[in-house]
């Protein structure tokens, strides 16, 4: 029996037969195409603005906004900056932006932390009212609060006014207040993603409420930090509706309102103002390159198992 064992024939071992790619790829095209042609629209409106910026307004009323270009030079950026004295309304809205954000985070990771990771009664009725101040629309209480800020009273230090009224501080406490609910939202659901071993692990080791949420579930939680930072500071820097209610001296504004300087009584130069949008839109997009890695990283967490 052990001869014919060894006599028998050995047969190939053939590799199991695979469906053919051909399909796959097709969608992989589709979806590629797709995208190209949803992205490609979305950016359109920039491109066209950067584009316009560029050229002389007397040449596009001449030949339209799609012509081909004879002058190109940057003279509208470097006009739009000084005449709408840009540099002002930079500094008062990142003075509104950098705070609120900052301030924002902070206060919801604590939020977060309590309603997810500590079993404390009534944790969901609280996620429940955060929520629910996000669908409460703003200008409902723009009336009341108007009201509240005038009563308000800061010292001379804090407000020319003696007042919330008419100060930064009005502005960027209203954007803490709005934009806490959502980000109270998305940080308390991704603390729930992680591991419960490593908090209870840190318990036995001694670790308190303070280390379990300061050095150990903040870390965790840097890629939704970095995405929420990413679309805090677009919200609050492109907000325009509470600047316009609450701040009436205008080198008190913020940069969108500066846009408005750059339009004439009885004429306005749209190419002018395209090189206005387009620097007024640079330090958000320049915010998101800088956490485009962690942005990215925050909006595929549940994504994949693992």
């Amino acid at each position: 029996m052990t001869a014919d064992i060894r006599t028998a024939p050995v047969r190939p071992v053939t590799a199991p037969a695979t469906a053919p790619t051909s399909r796959p790829r097709r969608g992989r095209w589709g979806v590629h195409i797709f995208l190209s042609a949803v992205s490609l629209a979305f950016i359109a409106p920039l491109l066209l603005a950067v584009y316009a910026s560029l050229r002389p307004y007397d040449e596009t009323a001449q030949h339209g906004y799609f012509s081909w270009p004879k002058h190109i030079s940057l003279t509208y950026y470097r006009q739009a900056y000084t005449q709408s004295d840009m540099g002002k309304y930079f500094t008062n809205t990142l003075t509104i932006a950098i705070p609120a954000v900052i301030v924002t985070l902070f206060l919801s990771s604590f939020v977060a932390f309590a309603v997810s990771r500590l079993k404390l009664r009534g944790g969901i009725v609280v996620l429940m009212f955060f929520t629910a101040g996000n669908l409460l629309p703003q200008q409902v209480i723009v009336t009341p609060l108007y009201v509240l800020f005038n009563k308000i009273p800061l010292p001379w230090w804090m407000s020319d006014s003696l007042t919330m009224y008419d100060s930064l501080w009005a502005v960027i406490i209203v954007n803490i207040g709005f934009q806490m609910g959502f980000c109270v939202f998305v940080l308390s659901n991704f603390m729930r993603t992680l591991p419960q071993e490593i908090l209870e692990a840190a318990i036995v080791d001694g670790a308190g409420v303070w280390t379990q949420f300061w050095r150990i579930t903040l870390p965790l939680c840097r890629p939704a930090l970095a995405a929420l930072a990413t679309l805090e500071f677009t919200w609050v820097y492109n907000d325009f509706l509470w600047a316009l209610i609450f701040i009436s001296n205008p080198d008190k504004l913020p940069i969108t309102s500066s846009l408005n300087n750059l339009r004439g009584q009885f004429f306005t130069d749209y190419n002018l103002l395209a090189a206005g949008s387009v620097l007024v839109a640079l330090p958000t997009i320049l915010v998101f390159l800088l956490l485009q890695r962690h942005f990215i990283a925050g909006l595929t967490l549940g994504s994949t198992k693992g």
